[in-house]
Order: structure tokens, then sequence, then C-alpha cells
């Protein structure tokens, strides 16, 4: 992807921490007009959605758009289901990965691709603490060699 045609909205940055993600996806989602203008003005908020399947169609839940503020009677509630847009082959392995392995999709990620929006999924198993301890703790020794390399070349 070039980078002129790709901007990124909102990461899920509490979902990597929480989660390992085995997989991702790319959707597409469907919006109303004010709400896009919301996400344009930087309005949303990813951190405790996750996704679901029913009846055959992929949706959204507990993701924020905050009300466009120029926006009247067309505002929509901040907090509704919104229908993911995805082939219904994929969302038919997906299910049957979900149901299989106990995994669970959260959204990872909103971004611009073009003039469209979308939304990348990860397929996840969940942490347990020690997992959460471990990989804090590589972090911070990835950031100590960091500085002392950046130390040492001075």
């Amino acid at each position: 992807m070039s980078d002129k045609n790709f901007k990124t909205i909102a990461d899920n940055r509490k979902a990597r921490h929480d989660y390992f993600v085995l997989e991702s996806f790319e959707t597409g989602i469907e919006l109303v007009g004010t709400e896009v203008k919301s996400i344009r003005a930087g309005g949303v908020n990813l951190k405790d959605s996750w996704c679901s399947i029913d009846d055959g169609q992929l949706w959204i839940k507990g993701m924020h758009i905050s009300p466009y503020e120029h926006g009247n009677i067309f505002n929509r509630d901040p907090m509704r289901v919104r229908r993911l847009l995805m082939h219904k082959r994929e969302i038919n392995r997906l299910y049957g990965t979900l149901k299989q392995e106990g995994l669970t999709l959260i959204p990872l990620s909103l971004y611009f691709k073009g003039s469209r929006v979308k939304v990348q999924l990860g397929l996840c198993k969940g942490k347990k603490l020690h997992d959460k301890r471990d990989s804090m703790a590589a972090a911070q020794a990835a950031r100590d060699i960091d500085r002392a390399m950046k130390e040492r070349n001075r």
C-alpha cells in the first residue's frame, strides 16, 4: 500500500497488550455520512470493541464514534452496532475457526484506504497474566538496549 492512499485513524493498542494476534483481516464498514465526518475529525474509540458473527453477518460492537458536532437530526447513536463488510465465504471460514478453537475477533485499527474507511480485524487468543508480564519485560529490554546503543554512539 502506498503511503498517500493509507491514513491511520485509530489504533487499538490495548488489544495487542491483552491478546495474541494470530491472523489479521481487512474489512469494510457500513457507516452513515455524519459518522464518516466525525471519523475524519478523529472522534472514534476502539478500546473496548469486539466483533461477532450473527446470522451470517459480521458486526462490530462497542466501537464509539462521537456525534458529529455540526450534524443535527442525522447523528446516530455513538455506540450503535455497525455491520462489517466481508465476503460470505470468509465470514463462514472465520465462524468455523471461532467456534472450533475458542478465539475472538478484535478490531485492531481503523484507517482510510483511499476515500473508504477500513477496519483491520485480528483473530486473537487471550493472554494470561504471565504472558503480559513477559511481553512487557521484552519491550523494556528492547528499550534499554536501544538507549544503551544510542549512548554508545554519541
